[in-house]
């Protein structure tokens, strides 16, 4: 085994901090609107709340157990952790699954966050004063298509972001970036959405009231609880939004001490998340888009359900209505909050990447951030130059391979650990008291849940999977693969290690 790993946290509210800012992401502020609107408005609440309870609560409540578990006995990464819940080495490999989706994910994350970079400078240069909204849409087009200089610079830069602060360790790197970052992330969003709910028709050539735009997002179409793709969206903005099945959550509540409340940690960080995502998610680009472009455009422009169309191509073109000084200001808290909400993010699926080379192999973390960093850059490339790369790496890594991994997790943790020490994990240290139900949750309804929602994907990936693909797609295919294996002959070569020692 390598040199043990004295990492730690420096204070409760760094870690809650850091842990919302892995789940305050991108989603919050473009997916979870988009969504909203597309699935019957106020409605969409509904399945989306019961999908938080029957799956975000419960596997948050794992998650966490399974890192303070695991990290009390000196493992900090997912293949080790699920080897710590039970010695068949099937779980260990299965725990690869976590590392895989943390690099895979970031692959094109980072690049996200280099759009926000971008868009924050050139709205604070005021690039878009005097721009049509068409041409603010081509303008981003262009960008994201041709894979020009400037893109890829500001990846670049972006990454090494990530990989400088991650090589600063927990306290003096993530937690330090969470304080931060967090803080500004809820002032710029609060100051956003006051404006688009404060908005009125005839201020600044808006047509409508930010008003509209709330009530219509809000307005339910009950007919829509009872489509089961509804449901299906819902749950998928679930673990979007928490950051579920990603490795991360782990990796934090790993270097908890044994004693310590992960039950109100879990509870903290994920409604948290669900006041920024419910509350200030919705109260920014609906309202300002339907202010100015009525409600039937903006469902129009939400179609896809992922807000990057209003988000990146159109809220810029508005600000500029509101004059030129208040108009850079605003583009740089909206881009701002969204580099901040992707920067915490990536920085999470960094760590337990960092964290098993560190544990396994006895790195400095200064080795393991330049590994992660290394390994994005090399996944990263194709999503840089090619969008059907990027949607590949976002369907593969970031969709299909979050849901198994979940379903694993839940079966390992109540089926195979076993419900009764799982219960006592997550209760131990606990301030607060965890209603009895969740122990029956956890170990019956998630786990349906989970296998309705992995047995409903399987035509998808099927058709996905015989369809004829460019070279494109079948590069970023073979990376990901090559990603796997990659990562499982290090655990491989890991666990040879500890028997060899």
């Amino acid at each position: 085994m390598g040199t043990e790993n004295k990492e730690a946290w420096g204070s409760r509210i760094g870690l809650v901090l850091a842990m919302a800012g892995n789940a305050v992401g991108l989603g919050n502020f473009l997916r979870f609107p988009a969504q909203a609107v597309q699935n019957g408005g106020g409605a969409f609440i509904i399945p989306y709340l019961v999908c938080f309870v029957l799956m975000g609560l419960p596997l948050l409540y794992v998650e966490w157990a399974m890192g303070r578990h695991a990290g009390n006995r000196g493992h900090h990464s997912t293949p080790f952790i699920f080897g710590a819940m039970h010695k068949h080495s099937f779980w260990k490999y299965a725990g690869v699954l976590g590392l895989f989706i943390s690099i895979g994910i970031c692959a094109y994350y980072t690049y996200i966050e280099a759009w926000t970079l971008s868009w924050a400078y050139h709205s604070a240069m005021g690039h878009f004063m005097g721009m049509s909204q068409d041409q603010v849409a081509a303008f981003f087009k262009n960008y994201v298509a041709l894979g020009t200089s400037e893109p890829i610079m500001v990846w670049v830069l972006c990454v090494a972001l990530n990989t400088w602060i991650l090589s600063r360790g927990l306290q003096g790197g993530v937690e330090m970036a969470a304080k931060i970052g967090m803080p500004l992330l809820l002032l710029f969003g609060v100051v956003l959405a006051f404006r688009g709910v404060t908005l009125t028709a005839g201020s600044h050539g808006a047509v409508n009231s930010g008003l509209l735009g709330l009530n219509f997002l809000w307005t339910p179409n009950f007919s829509s609880i009872w489509d089961p793709v509804v449901w299906r969206n819902a749950a998928g903005q679930i673990f979007f939004t928490l950051s579920l099945g990603m490795g991360s959550i782990h990796c934090y509540a790993s270097y908890v001490k044994c004693k310590d409340d992960i039950a109100l940690n879990a509870m903290s960080a994920g409604w948290m998340n669900e006041f920024v995502e419910v509350v200030l998610g919705s109260a920014i680009i609906i309202p300002i888009a339907v202010g100015y472009l009525g409600v039937d455009k903006v469902v129009e422009m939400t179609k896809g359900g992922s807000g990057f169309g209003i988000g990146f191509m159109t809220l810029p073109y508005l600000f500029t209505q509101w004059g030129p000084a208040l108009s850079a200001l605003s583009g740089i808290m909206w881009f701002g909050l969204l580099f901040f909400a992707g920067i915490t993010s990536s920085l999470a699926m960094g760590t337990p990447v960092m964290a098993f080379m560190e544990d396994e192999f006895g790195w400095k973390r200064r080795n393991g951030a330049l590994f992660f960093g290394a390994a994005v850059l090399l996944l990263g490339i194709p999503s840089v130059l090619s969008q059907e790369a990027f949607n590949e790496f976002d369907y593969w890594a970031g969709t299909i391979a979050l849901v198994v991994f979940s379903l694993l997790e839940i079966i390992l943790f109540a089926w195979v650990f076993g419900m009764e020490k799982g219960w006592k994990e997550i209760t131990a240290g606990a301030d607060m008291k965890v209603p009895i139900a969740f122990k029956y949750v956890i170990k019956y309804v998630t786990p349906v849940f989970l296998l309705i929602v992995f047995v409903g994907s399987l035509p998808e990936v099927w058709a996905t999977l015989t369809k004829p693909v460019t070279f494109q797609v079948a590069l970023a295919r073979g990376l990901m693969v090559a990603l796997f294996a990659g990562l499982s002959g290090l655990v491989w070569l890991a666990g040879r290690k500890k028997v060899t020692i």
